[in-house]
């Protein structure tokens, strides 16, 4: 008979005890003290580590149960659900290699090495194949074995993407996770059994190169999401379909307001007329605001020699993501940001204390080496144009502008009806500058925002390669948040380009120097706007504030005299004089989004006015040319 031996339990939910057993998993530690959703729990904390339930104890142990709506389990559901989807794959499509399948946001994905690539019309069998999976309720069972075991087993499974992750690993010891007919190397931990999956759906399918490196195998990768029941998955699809239908690489071309070519190139976009009139609003908008803050405009150029990048730290740091050209016999880098000509214009003259903050502000245009595989519509692109400014001041000014910042963003975001949420990012592995000088930095983003009172979360590791960072995270119509603002902290490239300011005391001091951007990258802000508005833009944003549609010919001559007087109001309007009937104008009106669609007939000719229509159906009353003017500049006048 076995050895009884004696296990200090702690939950969470409930008191410290003793129990006497041969041996304890998680799970019979917390039956026995009868945690009330026993059912929900999909893994367990031990000692604060997470870990199967189905884990053995030992000795002194505190457990803490991890429910599937939390976000931990529903990190744990995901990444079980996709075992199971690689499991179905593997059934159904023999000779398949297996790769990666982590748990994501919202879901999971896996990665998949096939003689073709998967297409969309194969999800409905793997999803079927699925479902018989989770009915037959497998347990998912842990095996640590040794490395070398490991390798045996993968290599008579010709798993070649399984033996290059395992020779990447330094243990001695790996852990293998199995559900039915299916063994896959992971850390885990997993849901206890495959039954507990209720609600799933695979999504799509793209391409991924291997460790996303672009020289190695494209591989097929089938996107999925899970839930702990049917009616959160239905609310997810609901707003999947919405956010499809707002999806701006869609509506971008549908509104004619920019596309991409291959015969220009990836990650390079093409505005089109309305598109252009969108970047002029925004980027006029943008001038404006920053000169009533007493920002002053300077203009950089497109390309700085080598050198100069070597100086910053770019080219050490960051030169994976720059083109370089030759000039010359001189090597030139074409810029990525703009802070190394602000930095010059500060140093042209010598600087008083008295002149300080120096705040230079640039719709800089950059080009960024960006991979094929990340390039996405507006998101990501190689070419873009950031609203950058530069903040040159006295340490002992560093609160005050970080806080004059903090307020921009407040109030631009309140003007495009954005809310958001901060985050600081500090020191990366790869960066430069002291510690002391990191540390400096990274207290006074922290004082900034919380002497404004605003929560935010830490960010380990993550700041730029010179200097820690407020990034602020948007939240779109639907929820989803967005990276755009970004407050950044330097005392490094102010000491590499010996900036400097004469004190009061008649001595050199060395400034702090803040970047910053407001929207971030116009490509990128556009891209959410479309999305955030569904294209519908407020008028004051609107490419297009109004289109004329004649009913008939007859009615050319008085529509043509209305459209001359709208342009002279400065109101962005067109006119569709088309021999077409009203209904089908009306309709590709609609289609464009259009704010008001001015209807001229012939009680309009008779009154001298014009009958407005809105784009979501709704017609106003007839009114005079001169109303609807200030119709139209009130609106704007309000950002609406």
């Amino acid at each position: 008979m076995a050895e009884m031996k004696d296990y200090h339990i702690q939950i969470q939910e409930g008191d410290s005890q003793v129990i006497q057993a041969e041996s304890l998993t998680a799970y019979e530690a917390l039956k026995r003290f009868k945690v009330r959703r026993l059912g929900e729990a999909v893994a367990v904390k031990v000692n604060g580590q997470l870990r199967d339930l189905s884990t053995p104890l030992d000795g002194n142990s505190r457990l803490d149960p991890v429910y599937i709506d939390s976000p931990e389990g529903l990190e744990v559901l995901r990444h079980s659900t996709s075992h199971v989807m690689a499991m179905a794959v593997k059934e159904l499509f023999p000779g398949v290699k297996v790769t990666i399948g982590p748990a994501i946001e919202d879901g999971f994905y896996y990665d998949f090495d096939y003689e073709r690539p998967f297409k969309e019309e194969d999800l409905p069998k793997i999803e079927e194949k699925m479902a018989e999976i989770i009915k037959a309720d497998y347990p998912f069972v842990r095996k640590e074995v040794s490395k070398e075991e490991a390798l045996r087993f993968f290599e008579e499974a010709g798993e070649s993407y399984k033996i290059e992750l395992l020779n990447d690993i330094q243990d001695d010891k790996v852990s293998l996770y199995t559900q039915g007919t299916f063994t896959d190397l992971c850390r885990g931990p997993h849901i206890p059994s495959t039954g507990m999956i209720k609600a799933y759906k695979l999504t799509k399918v793209a391409g991924a190169y291997w460790r996303g490196d672009e020289r190695r195998t494209m591989l097929s990768r089938i996107y999925g999401v899970a839930f702990p029941n049917k009616n959160e998955l239905k609310a997810y699809l609901q707003r999947l379909e919405e956010a499809r239908k707002r999806n701006h690489v869609r509506l971008g071309p549908q509104l004619e307001i920019f596309n991409t070519y291959d015969e220009i190139g990836a990650g390079m976009v093409v505005w089109h007329p309305n598109g252009a009139m969108l970047r002029h609003i925004i980027e006029e908008f943008e001038i404006k605001e920053h000169l009533k803050r007493g920002y002053e405009l300077v203009k950089g150029p497109q390309i700085l020699k080598t050198e100069l990048w070597k100086k910053s730290g770019h080219f050490e740091n960051y030169r994976e993501n720059m083109y370089f050209t030759v000039i010359d016999e001189q090597s030139y880098g074409i810029k990525p940001m703009n802070c190394l000509a602000h930095m010059l214009i500060y140093r042209s003259k010598i600087r008083s204390y008295r002149d300080l903050p120096k705040r230079y502000f640039e719709l800089g245009t950059v080009h960024r080496h960006e991979r094929s595989g990340v390039l996405h519509g507006l998101l990501r692109v190689r070419e873009f144009t950031q609203d950058d400014a530069h903040i040159i001041c006295a340490p002992e000014q560093l609160n005050q502008e970080i806080k004059g910042v903090l307020d921009f963003v407040k109030d631009v975001m309140g003007i495009f009806n954005f809310d958001y949420d901060l985050e600081i990012s500090t020191r990366p592995e790869k960066s430069i500058g002291s510690d002391q000088d990191w540390e400096m930095a990274t207290q006074a983003l922290m004082n900034a925002m919380d002497d404004n009172g605003l929560p935010y979360e830490v960010n380990e590791g993550e700041g730029a390669f010179y200097g820690p960072k407020i990034d602020v995270k948007l939240r779109d119509a639907l929820g989803r948040q967005w990276q755009c603002a970004t407050i950044q902290c330097d005392f490094t490239l102010p000491e590499r380009f010996d900036l400097y300011y004469i004190g009061k005391d008649g001595e050199k001091h060395r400034p702090a120097m803040i970047h910053r951007v407001i929207l971030g990258a116009i490509e990128r802000f556009i891209g959410i706007l479309i999305e955030h508005y569904a294209g519908a833009f407020p008028t004051w944003l609107s490419p297009v504030q109004a289109i004329l549609l004649t009913v008939t010919d007859r009615h050319i001559p008085y529509g043509e005299k209305v459209l001359e007087t709208l342009k002279a109001a400065e109101i962005r309007v067109k006119g569709d004089f088309r021999n077409e009937k009203l209904g089908l104008k009306v309709r590709e009106a609609q289609l464009l989004k259009i704010p008001y669609m001015l209807i001229v007939g012939d009680k309009e000719v008779e009154q001298e006015g014009i009958t407005p229509r809105l784009r979501s159906g709704e017609n106003l009353p007839l009114m005079s040319i001169g109303a609807f003017i200030e119709r139209i500049k009130e609106e704007c006048s309000q950002r609406r």
